[in-house]
Formats: C-alpha cells, structure tokens, sequence
C-alpha cells in the first residue's frame, strides 16, 4: 500500500467544507491518511477516538457527503480518486470487495451508491459506472482541477525519482503543458515513454588545428619516400 496521500484544493478549498467545524476536518485528514488504496477506512472509530473527535464530526462528514459509510462499519472517502493518484505498481486492491462493488464511480471520480445522482462537489451531474461490473484499468486517477506548476513539477521530480529516470526532470516544462484531463497519468505515460530510452550523449565536434594537419602531411610524405 502507498504511503503517500494527497488531498485535492478543489474539495478542502470549497465553502461547504470549510464550513465544517475543524474537528471534524481534522477527522477528515486522519481518515484519507489512514485510507487503503482505494479509499477504505477500516476502523474509522479508532481513529475517531485517536483525533478527539466526537461521534457527531463523523455524522457531519456522513451528512456532506465527504465519508460513505457501511454497515459493515468501514467508511469511504467519497473523493479518494479526486485527491488520489497511485502508480499501478505500488498499487494493492481493497479487501473491502463487498463494500466495492455496491459503489458507482461517477465522471467526475466521486464515488456514490446511486446509479442515478453523482456527488456534486466538484462538478455537475454525469454517468457513473459501476465498479462492481466495471473494474478500473488504472489504479488510481489524479485531481480533476487544473493544478499550479509547483505542484506539477513535484509531481514530476518525485515521480522521475521514483521511477529511476532522474534525468528527465530538465524536462519538466514540457511535460507540464500536458494538464488536460488526468494530468498525472498524461504526464506519467510521458516518462516511462522517454524513460525508456537511454539518455543521449553529447557529440564532441573535433576540428584539426593547422599544425595538427602539417604533421599529418609530413607522416604521410615519410611513408611514401621510406
């Protein structure tokens, strides 16, 4: 399982979020850290109980939509693969496969457990497809909004880094055009394209002095007369 979480601005920028109050927040954050691969939560009392938080901060998160609780207990970030991006090698499937395949995956990457409303956070109503019927080719997705160039080029540095290719971060403005859509796999593809290829030596261009050709000439002549 990944270490490493993000959260997306698009969701912890928004008013009805900040609206929140901080403990409940702050339970949220603990929740994404703690999260499996694909958003699960397997004990979200424990962590609950370790942040402080009051069983009234979970009711709020349930209630705006940001948690997806189950009766079998474990919760989900309802939008894991809007903050989320991981690299299919480091990937590992939830155990949750029950919880999994009663979830939609709406166009927007919000999960939900409708076939006919999306979450709405960050964009409008689309088609969702069922993830139990549908399983994703990727392991995980990145934001939907368009990300700043500090957080392209980290995302380019740490993914250069860990894929072995450091030499492709001079490169980091060109693939930073590359932001439409699911920018961190558009840019991810990119890499392991180029990474791919050896990187290129440079060519010495080596021009004989004067002298250098007189001595040549003077070999030369010493051969034929010898």
């Amino acid at each position: 399982m990944a270490e490493r979480r993000m959260f997306a601005k698009s969701i912890i920028d928004s008013d009805s979020f900040i609206d929140m109050p901080a403990s409940a927040r702050l339970l949220y954050f603990d929740l994404g850290m703690r999260a499996d691969d694909d958003g699960f939560v397997d004990s979200p009392k424990k962590i609950q109980r370790m942040t402080g938080a009051k069983p009234e901060d979970m009711q709020i998160l349930i209630e705006n939509k940001y948690v997806i609780p189950f009766d079998s207990g474990v919760v989900v970030i309802t939008h894991w693969h809007i903050h989320n991006y991981i690299q299919r090698d480091r990937y590992k499937p939830t155990i949750h496969q029950d919880e999994m395949e009663s979830l939609f995956k709406c166009k927007n990457k919000a999960y939900s457990l409708s076939d006919t409303e999306c979450i709405q956070d960050v964009s409008n109503m689309d088609t969702q497809v069922r993830l139990g019927k549908v399983r994703q080719d990727e392991s995980s997705v990145g934001e939907a909004d368009t990300p700043s160039h500090d957080e392209i080029v980290s995302f380019i540095k740490a993914y250069c880094e860990d894929h072995n290719c450091s030499w492709l971060v001079q490169k980091a403005d060109h693939y930073a055009r590359y932001t439409n859509g699911d920018w961190k796999q558009n840019i991810a593809s990119m890499i392991d394209k180029d990474a791919k290829e050896p990187p290129k030596s440079k060519t010495v261009n080596f021009t004989p002095s004067c002298n250098d050709w007189d001595a040549l000439a003077q070999q030369i002549m010493q051969q034929e007369t010898g």
